[in-house]
């Protein structure tokens, strides 16, 4: 496989959020990046099905739809 290297500019508050997760998730600031990237298409397929994304407060039992632009 052809790996290729980027640059990607974030906002301050877009790579404390990035640090934050890699010392959550104990990984690298690529692997959360892929991780994001998998996700996002993932969504973006079912969405192109057709199909709702949503997400459950599992104590109040109230549901929030994603949406993507």
């Amino acid at each position: 496989m052809h790996k290729r290297t980027m640059t990607l500019n974030l906002t301050e508050a877009e790579m404390s959020a990035l640090e934050s997760l890699c010392r959550e998730k104990e990984l690298s600031k690529t692997q959360v990046m892929k991780q994001a990237l998998r996700l996002y298409q993932y969504i973006e397929a079912r969405v192109k099905l057709g199909e709702k994304v949503f997400v459950e407060d599992s104590l109040k039992k109230e549901k929030a739809e994603i949406k993507f632009l």
